[in-house]
């Protein structure tokens, strides 16, 4: 298989009688992207910014995919939610993006560090208020632990330690075997501990299951489970603990928004309610797209729909060769989420922003999510983020944000239209447990999306809502890659490709490929997205790297 630059010979050569100086200010050069959400929303920021003429198409009529805004009427105003994710972890990725592009993200929207960041309410016993103060967080562990409060400060300066070694590797592209040599990687190898889970890490740390737990369940970021995602993803926690839990007034809709609307003033064409229905190729090259519109041709695309729905659904299997239907099947995909998003009359003022409800069993929990069964005693995360933001909500109404993780659809062991009604039963009774008994009371307004709803509304291969897991079988170069090994002029960004899922990642993954890209373009972008920054968005704080 060809590797690397030999992937896009044929495009490099096709452009050799432009000029770089000629295509940095020119419009001649045309890049589509397919799917308008975060990762597509960056690129199209970076490649306009370049010069490149671009085209973005996304089948919903609005911007954002599943980090979009939900809208709905209620008394006197309407309800916004949050689609999928419900804060920012890391902006600064983002805020470099912005700056790279002669913007500054704090101007474009307003984000409030919450802290605490959530309230963890264990069923077996306990609360923890996890605080970004780590003398308070501190003070929380040591009620269930004073050893483990101990350790804290080693669990954060050894994983501070791990993300410096790892940040390049996430930062560059892996093209080949041979990019797990670069000084990067091998600088970073010996942190990894392949054969260890995050759980099994933790334990060098917190005795305390409850605590490791608190120090886990971050995982269900990547729709994994503790027990078994690859112990590197300790840094998720970390990153919380030491960049912050971040809030934008208006919900990751109003960032989605907002990049949108520099994407088009740096000139990038969006158009919504416009799917691609096919690429069109010439041999193993994309060429083009055909919508309703009509045919459009295209020096290279951007895919940043859902990974495995865009490849069996737009691009023909005599195509690809790593990546056929059949050897998809075969490959790891992430869980899936039962979603309830609920307007209510009142509010929760008294409830924290985040509420992550830990069940009892949690062993049991996630192996019913693995086997694809339906769960009997789920966990569940709840956002009130009126509590916080009074954008959200008619003045005098609140919204509730209730996600319990569910198995995918690859085991086809549950019917979900069969069982929909009487699984809201069971997160009203896990509600209830948390001690919300008046919730179905106070709705107004109620929208419920099931692993199913994700498949068929949303494009997402089998319900997988965080992509294709990331075990080490399906990590770096093993992921998809960014400049897409299977066909030519075809690059990749979102949670699918390297380095993953979670809109830090995304972001990454943009730069990545629209580093690429310029490469194959022969260009030199006037831009560096990692410039220092006139105000850092998420500095550490002071005390936590003393």
């Amino acid at each position: 298989m060809a590797e690397g630059p030999l992937v896009t010979s044929r495009l490099k050569h096709s452009l050799m009688q432009f000029s770089p100086e000629g295509l940095r200010h020119s419009r001649h050069r045309r890049i589509g992207i397919i799917g308008a959400g975060p990762g597509g929303l960056a690129a199209a920021m970076l490649l306009a910014r370049t010069g490149i003429d671009v085209t973005v198409f996304e089948r919903h009529p609005r911007v954002g995919g599943r980090s979009a805004t939900i809208v709905a009427p209620g008394p006197g105003g309407q309800f916004r939610f949050d689609m999928g994710p419900t804060f920012f972890l890391y902006p600064q990725a983002l805020a470099e993006i912005f700056a790279a592009c002669g913007r500054d993200l704090n101007r474009e929207v307003e984000l409030v560090r919450i802290d605490p960041q959530y309230d963890l309410v264990f069923e077996s016993g306990g609360r923890l208020s996890a605080s970004g103060d780590l003398a308070k967080l501190a003070e929380e562990v040591a009620k269930f632990s004073p050893e483990d409060a101990r350790n804290l400060p080693r669990f954060m300066a050894e994983n501070r330690g791990k993300l410096d070694a790892f940040r390049p590797v996430l930062q560059q592209p892996f093209n080949s075997f041979a990019d797990w040599l670069s000084p990067q990687m091998l600088r970073a190898l010996p942190l990894m501990r392949p054969l260890s889970t995050v759980d099994r890490d933790l334990s060098r740390y917190f005795r305390d299951p409850r605590v490791r737990l608190a120090f886990s369940f971050q995982t269900k970021y990547l729709g994994m489970s503790p027990f078994r995602c690859p112990s590197l993803f300790t840094i998720l926690a970390f990153m919380e603990y030491e960049y912050g839990v971040w809030h934008p007034i208006g919900g990751c809709g109003a960032v989605m928004a907002a990049m949108a609307r520099v994407a088009g003033e740096l000139g990038a064409d969006i158009r919504l309610a416009e799917p691609v229905e096919r690429i069109l190729f010439e041999g193993k090259h994309a060429v083009g797209v055909v919508t309703e519109a009509g045919e459009e041709r295209f020096d290279a695309l951007v895919v940043n729909a859902d990974f495995a729905h865009a490849m069996t659904h737009l691009v023909p299997d005599a195509l690809r060769r790593r990546w056929s239907d059949r050897k998809l099947k075969r490959k790891k995909f992430s869980c899936s989420t039962f979603m309830l998003y609920l307007g209510l009359k009142g509010r929760y003022d008294d409830l924290a922003h985040h509420t992550i409800f830990l069940t009892s069993d949690y062993r049991r929990n996630v192996a019913e999510i693995e086997n694809g069964a339906l769960i009997s005693q789920p966990s569940l995360y709840m956002q009130n983020a009126s509590v916080t933001d009074d954008t959200l909500a008619p003045p005098g109404h609140s919204t509730l944000y209730v996600l319990l993780p569910v198995a995918n659809l690859v085991s086809k062991k549950v019917d979900w239209p069969e069982v929909k009604m009487q699984f809201r039963r069971t997160a009203f009774q896990r509600l209830a447990a948390l001690g919300l008994t008046d919730v179905e009371r106070r709705i107004v307004f109620e929208k419920i999306v099931t692993p199913t709803d994700w498949r068929d509304g949303m494009s997402v291969y089998q319900g997988a809502t965080f992509n294709l897991s990331h075990n080490i079988g399906q990590m770096l170069h093993m992921r998809p890659r960014n400049r897409f090994e299977d066909l030519d002029g075809v690059y990749l960004v979102g949670g699918g490709t390297h380095p993953g899922s979670g809109l830090p990642v995304i972001f990454e993954s943009a730069r990545i490929t629209t580093k690429l890209i310029a490469e194959d373009l022969d260009m030199s972008p006037d831009w560096d997205t990692r410039a220092p920054l006139a105000a850092p968005i998420c500095a550490p704080h002071e005390e936590e790297v003393s």
